[in-house]
């Protein structure tokens, strides 16, 4: 046996032992070790607990904190645990109903056969038996609930079905031979497979129909119809969900389908309508591009206005300075110029003068003196011009 299979014994049989603790901790009830039955309180091993058909410990975990866990959690998310248990009670159901159908035909065959006709008449007999127990039991929890009329119109009914019974009776026992008629015979209850007998007294059939083991079948039965109904809506809302879904995503991929469809059939009107796009987005930059330039403009004017003004002053203070600055350069220039023009001169002379005679000597240094003069005389009426054209 696993290991939590016998914890959860444990867990059963001592409530408030430390192991209880431990395995509320270690699992949820979402865990698929969690009965899910009992999760919805209608788990055959807790509703058929003490009666002749007693099915023990379930082998999964029964905690009634999970439950009251998971009917919180539950308002909020939908589980879908009703599947589960569905499945669960069909699968009890079904197993009982075959040990029905088995010990129908074993009482069968120990029974002697009777004819259709008296079958009949016998079935009626075993119908009333089954309403007047009905009844019984259910006056018996009228006055355990203290509801005395109600109890009272219930007994009324009782006696109908008591004189009812009495007539079937009658009918059954002449159509049958008396030795035949004595003999007890049996049949299989459809609710809970229990045996009845058709000489049962209303003692006998309270007992059985107001039992534990017969309402805890109508029970099961019950909540097994109510969870196919629940599990039907669920899947029916899951199934609409699902379509709507899909016509959703087909609606949209037909609607693409379209788009695509009108933009091949027109595509001069697309162009047109890309191009006016196109136009407008490049006015608005062209816009943006003339305030930027008119801005920039605006503000290159002050500053050359500003520069061209400090400029002038500028100017104005360093006029005179410049032109006497510009006039001892001349001077200067000048004088170096003449200095060295003499200076080459003057070795020409020495050179000549060695190699000539004294007479050429002579003319030579006449001609020097004379291009001399002339040079200096040249010198000074350009300096004059220069110093002219500056002023």
């Amino acid at each position: 046996m696993p290991a939590y299979f016998s914890l959860q014994g444990s867990v059963r049989k001592a409530p408030h032992s430390p192991s209880r603790d431990t395995t509320r901790q270690r699992i949820k009830f979402s865990d698929d070790r969690v009965c899910k039955s009992h999760l919805l309180n209608c788990c055959p091993h807790d509703v058929l607990s003490g009666t002749r058909m007693d099915l023990g410990e379930c082998l999964k975990v029964h905690d009634l904190a999970l439950r009251a866990d998971y009917e919180i959690a539950s308002k909020e998310q939908d589980f879908f645990f009703e599947l589960d248990a569905m499945d669960h009670l069909q699968s009890f159901i079904a197993d009982c109903d075959r040990r029905t159908e088995v010990a129908k035909k074993r009482l069968a065959e120990t029974q002697e056969e009777i004819s259709a006709e008296v079958a009949a008449k016998a079935e009626r007999v075993h119908e009333l038996n089954e309403e007047i127990g009905k009844l019984l039991a259910k006056v018996e929890q009228l006055g355990a609930e203290g509801n005395v009329e109600e109890s009272q119109k219930v007994m009324d009914e009782v006696e109908k079905a008591r004189a009812k019974k009495r007539e079937a009776e009658e009918v059954y026992r002449n159509s049958m031979p008396a030795s035949s008629f004595q003999q007890q015979k049996l049949r299989v209850c459809e609710v809970c497979s229990a045996y009845l007998g058709l000489h049962d007294n209303d003692r006998r059939l309270a007992d059985h129909f107001g039992g534990k083991l017969h309402l805890g079948f109508i029970e099961i039965r019950e909540k097994l119809e109510e969870l196919k109904r629940v599990v039907a809506e669920k899947q029916e809302k899951r199934n609409q969900e699902r379509l709507k879904r899909r016509e959703e995503r087909e609606r949209e991929e037909r609607e693409k389908l379209r788009r695509s469809r009108s933009h091949s059939k027109n595509p001069k009107r697309s162009r047109s309508r890309e191009h006016r796009r196109h136009r407008s987005r490049s006015m608005s930059r062209e816009r943006k591009r003339r305030t930027r330039s008119k801005s920039r403009e605006k503000r290159h004017r002050h500053r050359s206005r500003s520069s061209s003004r400090s400029r002038s002053r500028s100017h104005q203070r360093s006029g005179h300075s410049s032109r006497d600055r510009s006039r001892e350069r001349s001077r200067r220039r000048s004088s170096k110029e003449r200095f060295r023009e003499q200076d080459l001169a003057s070795r020409d002379r020495d050179r000549n003068s060695r190699d000539r005679s004294p007479r050429d000597r002579d003319r030579k240094d006449k001609k020097r003196s004379y291009e001399s003069a002339n040079g200096r005389s040249e010198d000074r009426r350009s300096s004059e011009e220069r110093e002219a054209g500056e002023i």
